[in-house]
């Protein structure tokens, strides 16, 4: 019984598998290219000097029995009134060959008679001249024959006249010169189509081994190296490739580096309401009284809601960090997901005694956008201004219409608050994750603004911080492309 195939061992590729390899492969595409065409001029050419060789051989049977019909024209005499040809063998030596080709010809007098050879060969099918001769081809007992008819002056009793000379050849030493002609071209033709394919693949193999080099080196980089590849020995063709290739390494280098930092920070964010979670439960545990226990029941559900927006919150801006071409987007309506957020916040401002204001124009507002995406944005915005926001204080929200720099048209998303607002020289900081600046209260994330900036990025828009009116508080302003996806 045959062993079975380790575990983990390759496969080898099926027939069709390798086949489809092949055809997809640049060096036999290339070769197919190359070669192709000069098979087809190859067949071509071979055709045309099959065609060249019987024409000369033609030409050569056509002289030898155009000259054997003047020898034995030279012989039509007119003896006492009756016409005689003698037939001398040197008119018909000149057609032995190895073909042993059978030759025939045909004499007549100058009215028509008869003077010697074959009655039934062809005549000519058209009169010959004494500067013309006439080359045709028939049959001769079945057989195909090359004929020459030829037209002598002779003189007679009856003055001057006209004897015919007709003589013709069977094929055989025609065919055996085409032949042996078509055949050396034939093998000229094949010897010269295997070099240049030889040619070819060498110089393919020459000309795509940068192409090799830079698979290999490619492979063998260190999944850490991010240098960008050599290009000492790169043909300008493939420089586009590299850059492509530098140009993906570097993205990808990006990712990963936020990867590990986002699992690095969440790590280290996730253990403090963790360890809250389990001081809340460990006190429960020790309570002997019902009201020790609501407390830590209390506490440990606070950790919980905490603990519950911090994961939500990373998972936004996990989605959020993947960029403008990896979010999908759909036609929504962005004064509708606003009125949407509101109303889940409206107890939060009344919990607070907040006057939660919203302005907006009347009508559908289009937007391409992700709509949980646009709908945490506008909600870290709006929690963040509510949480900052003393109590008795003022958050409005408007929207409205602007104009990117391009001419663009775009909607406008501005939240004011009455809070302490954010100095100037913070702002940026603010939008990075896990940040915490002065006055943030106790149970902030600090991923608000950054789920912001990362959202606003994602649908290619824009995110400014100012002051509220007046110098009071803090307005933010986004601004994102109007359109439907």
């Amino acid at each position: 019984m045959p062993d079975a195939p380790a575990a983990g061992a390759a496969a080898e590729p099926s027939a069709p598998t390798r086949r489809r390899r092949a055809l997809r492969s640049l060096r036999s595409r290339l070769l197919a290219w190359l070669l192709v065409p000069l098979a087809a001029l190859a067949v071509v050419n071979v055709v045309t000097t099959w065609r060249t060789a019987d024409v000369s051989a033609g030409l050569v049977v056509d002289r030898m029995l155009t000259a054997s019909a003047r020898v034995i024209a030279e012989q039509v005499k007119d003896q006492d009134g009756v016409w005689e040809a003698l037939i001398p063998p040197s008119a018909l030596e000149m057609f032995q060959s190895q073909d042993r080709d059978r030759v025939v010809y045909r004499v007549l007098a100058p009215d028509g008679a008869l003077i010697a050879g074959y009655p039934d060969l062809t005549l000519p099918p058209r009169p010959p001249t004494e500067a013309r001769p006439v080359s045709y081809d028939t049959l001769f007992r079945a057989e195909p024959i090359r004929v020459v008819a030829l037209s002598q002056p002779v003189v007679g009793r009856q003055g001057l006249g006209h004897a015919t000379v007709i003589v013709g050849q069977t094929l055989k030493g025609r065919t055996r010169i085409v032949t042996e002609l078509w055949t050396t071209a034939l093998g000229s033709q094949l010897v010269v189509l295997a070099a240049a394919g030889l040619i070819a693949v060498y110089v393919l193999s020459r000309g795509l081994a940068p192409v090799g080099r830079l698979g290999r080196a490619v492979a063998a980089r260190d999944p850490n190296d991010r240098s960008a590849i050599a290009r000492d020995d790169i043909p300008s063709e493939l420089l586009p490739l590299v850059d492509a290739l530098d140009a993906a390494f570097r993205r990808v280098g990006t990712y990963v580096d936020l990867q590990r930092r986002f699992i690095a920070d969440a790590a280290h964010q996730l253990r403090t309401p963790l360890a809250v979670m389990k001081t809340q439960a460990a006190v429960g545990l020790d309570e002997t009284t019902p009201e020790g226990s609501r407390r830590a029941l209390v506490g440990l559900d606070r950790a919980v809601d905490g603990l519950t927006r911090l994961v939500r919150q990373l998972l936004m801006l996990a989605r959020a960090e993947q960029g403008p071409d990896a979010v999908m987007k759909t036609r929504l309506d962005l004064r509708a997901v606003t009125v949407d957020v509101l109303d889940r916040l409206i107890g939060f401002a009344l919990d607070r005694r907040i006057d939660l204001g919203f302005e907006a124009p009347e009508g559908e507002m289009p937007l391409a956008g992700h709509p949980t995406l646009i709908g945490e944005l506008i909600a870290a915005l709006v929690e963040n201004a509510l949480t900052y926001t003393p109590e008795g204080g003022e958050v409005a929200v408007r929207l409205g219409v602007t104009t990117f720099e391009d001419g663009a048209p775009g909607w406008r998303i501005t939240v004011i608050d009455t809070g302490p607002g954010i100095p100037e020289v913070e702002r940026e900081r603010v939008f990075e994750r896990f940040h915490r600046g002065r006055g943030v209260l106790p149970d902030g994330t600090g991923l608000g603004l950054a789920i912001v900036r990362e959202a606003v990025e994602a649908h290619r828009g824009t995110v400014t911080l100012a002051d509220g009116p007046e110098g009071r508080g803090l307005q933010v302003e986004v601004r994102l492309p109007a359109g439907a996806a």
